[in-house]
C-alpha cells in the first residue's frame, strides 16, 4: 500500500493505482470525459488535469500512477485554471444546440461546463462542421458535437472485440468515423450511446421522443437470455420509452446487449393483443374476460372428461416467469395431466431422470474470465449470449486458451487456440477423441466405465483433437499449468441436436478427467428456473416433442408462438391444426397463432411482476414498470383464475410474491437453489461414437433477434444485419459437391415440408451442412433445427420477393 495526500486528505491506495482511482476512492470529484474504469486509458481529453507537488505542470489524473508520499491538489488555482482552459478549448467548436439535443439533461459536457466553463466565448471565428455518419439502424450520429474522447473506439475494440470505429485527421480536422461503406455491426453497439459524454452518439429509436427529466426510472431484469442482466426501464405516460443498463458487476457489469436494450419497441407493437378473443365461425371475435375464461375452462374440461387428462398438452415458454411456469405445471397436475414442458427447441430427452439435480452453467458468471482453459461445444456464443461472450473475451485476453467444437466457424472476436468444425452428428466422435487423448494424458482411463473404454478403443485420435486435449490438460506453447482452471460449456446448437445426450455425457467424462467446471448455456431467461420447478412431463407424461408428434386434443400455450418457438415448425403447425381446442395465453395476436381458438391477452415483463433464475442459478425478482395495456392481465393471474374456474384446489394466490414463496417452500431462494443445482449424471447413457456422415444436415440456428415474440417485433433490431432473409448457406466445397452455384435457387425439403431458398456461399459452415435460419416465417415449413435436409435446384420463378412472401405467409 502507498500513502498519498489528496487535497489535504491522507489515504492509503494500492500500488499501481492512478490519481483518478485514488480520488474516486475518497469521493473527490475530478472532471473527466475520456476516462472510463472499464476501458484503457487514453488521456486525450485532458479535462482531469491536476496539480502534483514537485511537478512544474499539471498532470492528467487518469494516466498518472501514484507514488508514495505524493501530494495532489485537485482544487488549487493552477489545477482549476488548467481545467477551465481545457473546457474552453473543447467548447470552441461545439455547437450550441442543447435545446434540441437528446443528450440534454444527462450530458457530461453540460454538467462540467456549468462548473468549469466561462460565461462567454472569446472565439469569434466560424465553427467547424462534421458530416454525420450512418453507422446502422440503432445509433444516431451528430458528429459536430463529438469531442474525440475515443470512448466509442476503445469500447468496440476492447469490449466488443472488433475495431469498427476509428479516428482520422489531425487537430481541428480530427473526427471519429467508421470504415468506408461500413456500419457498426457489434451486438453490443448500443453501449457507445451510454459511453458518449456528449450528444454525438444517441439512440436512434428513442430520438426526439422524450426528455430525460420527463422519464420515470424503474428497475427490472432482462428477459431475452439466461444471463439475467439488470436493466432500468424508462417510462413516460405509461409507455416504455427506452431501456438502459443498471450496473451489476457480477452479471452484466455496466453493459447491455443490443437485444436487451432495443427490444422494448416490440412492447408497443401493433400486434399487441389488448382484449380476449374467441374464434367464431373462423373469425376472431372480441369478448370479455369472464366469457373467455369460462369458454376456455369449459373446452378444457369437456375434452379431458371425454378423452382423459392425457388429451391435454401444456407448452410453456422458457422465457416465462417462475410463477407462470409453476402455476401452469400445477394446473396440469390438478387435472391429472402429465403433459407439460418448457423445452420447446429440444429434440433429445434421454437425460430425463438421469440427472442428479438441476443443470446450470456450472460456474458463476464472473468466474469465466478467471479460467485458464475453455472448451465450447456447439455454441455460436456471440449469437446466443452476446454479453456473456465478452466475459470469454476477457478470459482469452488474460491468457486463457479457447477450444471450440462446432458445426459453425463464426468468429467469436477472440483468439482461438484450437478448433474442430464438423457436422453436428460428428461432434460426439470429436469429443470421444478428446476424451481418449485426455485419458491417456492423465493416465486415468481406469476411471471410465468399461463400456465407454471399449467404445473409445475404436476411435482414432487426430492431431487437432490431441492438441485440444493437451490444452485442457494444462499443456501450453510456452509453459504448462499444474492445475489449470478448466471450463466446458455446451451451447444452443448442442442442446438442439438429436445427439445432445451423448455430447453431454462425453463432456461430463472429459470434465471428470480434467477437473473442469462447466455445464450448459441455455438460451432463454428462465430455462434453469423451469427445470428447478419441474415444469417437465411426469413419468407417464409426454415431453414437448412427443406432444407435437402425437397431437393432443387440446393445448394450453403459455407465451409461445408454436411455429416460431418449437424445434419442428411444421410439426407444431400441424399439431395445432389437428387439435380440437387451442387456448393461448399471449401478448401478441399473430399468424403463428392462426389455429388457436381462444386468445387470452397477457402482460409482457414490463407490465407484470415475477421471477427469473439465470444460468448461474441466481434468483431475481422484478416488478411491473407500467400498467398493463388495454385489458391485458399478468399471466400468473390468468392461470390462477383459469384453475379456479376449472374447480382446482391450491390456487388461492393474491400476489406473485405468494406464488414465489410457495415455489421455495418459504425458504430463502438461494438455499433451495444451491441444494438443487447439479450437472452430474446418475449414470452414463448409451453412446454411439462412430462418425455419421451420410446425407446433408441442417443447422437451424435461431438468430438472436428472432429469439422470442417481443424481439421479433422490435423494428430497429429487425433492420440490423442479423435479420436477413433465410438462405441455404454452405461452404464452397459443399456447393460444388451438390452441383450448385452461389445465387442458385433451391427447394429445401425436410420431412413433409419445404422452403424455397437462395444458395449463399458461407465458408463458416462445416462440410456436409446447410445453414438455414429458424424462427422465421419463411422457414416454418421445414422440420428439425438439426435434422436431415435435401436440396433440389429450382427455378427463379419460384423465388418471390421477400415482402411478397411475408404477406403471403400472413394472409
Amino acid at each position: 500500500m502507498l500513502n498519498i495526500e489528496i487535497d489535504g486528505k491522507s489515504i492509503e491506495v494500492e500500488h499501481g493505482s492512478t490519481i483518478i482511482d485514488a480520488a474516486d476512492k475518497v469521493g473527490i470529484a475530478i472532471p473527466r470525459f475520456c476516462y472510463h474504469p472499464k476501458l484503457s486509458v487514453a488521456a486525450n481529453c485532458r479535462m482531469c488535469l491536476v496539480q502534483v507537488e514537485k511537478f512544474n505542470k499539471p498532470l492528467p489524473a487518469c494516466a498518472t500512477p501514484v507514488a508514495d508520499g505524493m501530494k495532489i491538489f485537485t482544487r488549487s488555482k493552477e489545477a482549476i485554471k488548467a481545467q477551465q482552459s481545457v473546457m474552453e478549448f473543447l467548447l470552441i467548436n461545439h455547437p450550441l444546440d442543447c435545446p434540441i439535443c437528446d443528450q440534454g439533461g444527462e450530458c457530461d459536457l453540460q454538467d462540467i461546463a456549468v462548473a468549469y466553463g466561462a460565461s462567454g466565448s472569446r472565439y469569434t471565428e466560424e465553427k467547424r462542421v462534421v458530416v454525420n455518419k450512418y453507422i446502422g439502424p440503432l445509433v444516431s450520429t451528430d458528429m459536430t458535437r463529438c469531442i474525440q474522447c475515443t470512448r466509442c473506439v476503445r469500447f468496440l475494440q476492447e469490449v466488443g472485440g472488433m475495431q469498427e470505429l476509428g479516428m482520422v485527421g489531425r487537430g481541428e480536422h480530427a473526427e471519429i468515423t467508421a470504415y468506408v461503406d461500413k456500419s457498426v455491426n457489434s451486438e453490443l453497439s448500443g453501449n457507445i450511446i451510454d459511453l458518449c459524454p456528449v450528444g454525438a452518439l444517441t439512440s436512434k429509436p428513442f430520438k426526439y421522443s422524450a426528455r430525460s427529466w420527463e422519464l420515470t426510472r424503474r428497475p427490472s431484469i432482462a428477459p431475452h437470455d439466461s444471463l439475467g442482466s439488470h436493466i432500468e426501464v424508462h417510462v413516460k405516460d405509461n409507455k416504455v420509452m427506452r431501456v438502459l443498463p443498471r450496473e451489476k458487476e457480477s452479471i452484466n457489469e455496466c453493459w447491455l446487449s443490443d437485444r436487451d436494450r432495443f427490444s422494448y419497441e416490440g412492447l408497443n407493437s401493433p400486434d399487441r393483443l389488448k382484449v380476449p378473443m374467441i374464434k367464431h365461425n373462423g373469425a376472431w371475435v372480441e369478448t370479455d374476460w369472464k366469457t373467455a375464461i369460462e369458454f376456455a375452462s369449459g373446452q378444457i374440461k369437456d375434452i379431458t372428461n371425454q378423452y382423459g387428462a392425457d388429451a391435454l398438452g401444456v407448452l410453456v415458454s422458457p422465457n416465462s416467469t417462475m410463477e407462470e411456469g409453476y402455476l401452469a405445471k400445477h394446473l396440469a397436475s390438478g387435472l391429472g395431466c402429465g403433459n407439460v414442458d418448457y423445452r420447446l427447441r429440444q429434440t433429445d430427452f434421454r437425460l430425463d431422470g438421469k440427472r442428479v439435480g438441476t443443470p446450470w452453467m456450472g460456474v458463476n458468471i464472473d468466474e469465466i474470465e478467471k479460467l485458464d482453459r475453455i472448451l465450447l461445444i456447439g455454441s455460436n456464443i456471440r449469437n446466443e449470449h452476446p454479453l456473456l461472450a465478452q466475459r470469454f473475451r476477457k478470459a482469452v485476453a488474460n491468457g486463457a486458451e479457447l477450444s471450440i467444437v462446432s458445426p459453425l466457424d463464426n468468429d467469436p472476436l477472440m483468439d482461438i487456440a484450437h478448433k474442430v468444425i464438423v457436422r453436428p452428428n460428428d461432434m460426439v466422435n470429436v469429443l470421444g477423441q478428446i476424451l481418449k487423448a485426455m485419458s491417456g494424458l492423465q493416465r486415468l482411463s481406469l476411471c471410465l466405465p468399461p463400456t465407454l473404454t471399449k467404445l473409445l478403443e475404436e476411435i482414432k485420435v487426430r492431431p487437432n483433437t490431441q492438441a485440444m486435449a493437451e490444452s485442457l490438460a494444462g499443456h501450453g506453447k510456452d509453459y504448462d499449468l499444474i492445475a489449470p482452471k478448466v471450463g466446458i460449456f455446451l451451447g444452443n446448437m448442442a442442446l438442439s441436436d438429436p445427439r445432445f445426450t451423448e455430447m453431454y455425457s462425453m463432456a461430463e467424462a472429459i470434465g471428470g478427467i480434467s477437473g473442469a467446471k462447466g455445464g450448459i448455456l441455455p438460451a432463454a431467461a428462465n430455462s434453469t428456473g423451469m427445470h428447478l420447478m419441474g415444469v417437465m412431463p411426469s413419468s407417464t407424461g409426454m415431453h414437448a416433442r412427443a406432444m407435437l408428434e402425437v397431437p393432443r386434443k387440446a393445448y394450453l400455450l403459455v407465451n409461445i408462438e408454436p411455429e416460431l418457438d418449437c424445434q419442428h415448425a411444421a410439426l407444431a403447425k400441424e399439431a395445432m391444426q389437428k387439435a380440437e381446442c387451442v387456448v393461448a395465453l399471449t401478448a401478441f395476436k399473430s399468424q403463428a397463432l392462426e389455429h388457436a381458438d381462444i386468445l387470452l391477452p397477457i402482460a409482457p415483463f414490463t407490465e407484470t411482476s415475477g421471477t427469473f433464475m439465470s444460468m448461474e442459478g441466481r434468483v431475481q425478482s422484478f416488478y411491473a414498470a407500467v400498467k398493463p395495456l388495454g385489458e391485458c392481465r399478468p399471466a400468473w393471474k390468468v392461470l390462477r383464475v383459469l384453475a379456479n374456474t376449472l374447480g382446482l384446489d391450491g390456487f388461492e394466490f393474491e400476489s406473485s410474491e405468494q406464488v414465489k414463496n410457495t415455489i421455495f417452500g418459504g425458504e430463502k431462494p438461494s438455499h433451495v437453489v444451491w441444494r438443487s443445482l447439479n450437472n452430474n449424471l446418475k449414470e452414463l447413457v448409451e453412446i454411439e461414437v462412430k462418425i455419421k456422415s451420410s446425407g446433408l444436415q441442417r443447422i437451424g440456428e435461431v438468430p438472436q433477434n428472432e429469439s422470442d415474440p417481443i424481439v421479433r417485433r422490435a423494428t430497429s433490431l429487425q433492420k440490423t444485419k442479423y435479420n436477413i432473409r433465410p438462405m441455404a448457406r454452405m461452404c464452397e466445397m459443399q456447393i460444388q459437391a451438390l452441383g450448385l452455384a452461389d445465387g442458385d435457387i433451391v427447394l429445401a425439403k425436410q420431412d413433409k415440408g419445404s422452403a424455397v431458398l437462395k444458395v449463399k456461399l458461407d465458408n463458416h459452415v462445416a462440410m456436409g451442412c446447410v445453414r438455414v435460419a429458424a424462427s422465421h416465417e419463411l422457414t416454418t415449413g421445414l422440420g428439425d433445427l438439426m435434422g436431415d435436409i435435401t436440396l433440389e435446384k429450382s427455378s427463379e420463378t419460384d423465388y418471390k420477393p421477400y415482402d411478397t412472401l411475408i404477406m403471403e405467409a400472413r394472409a
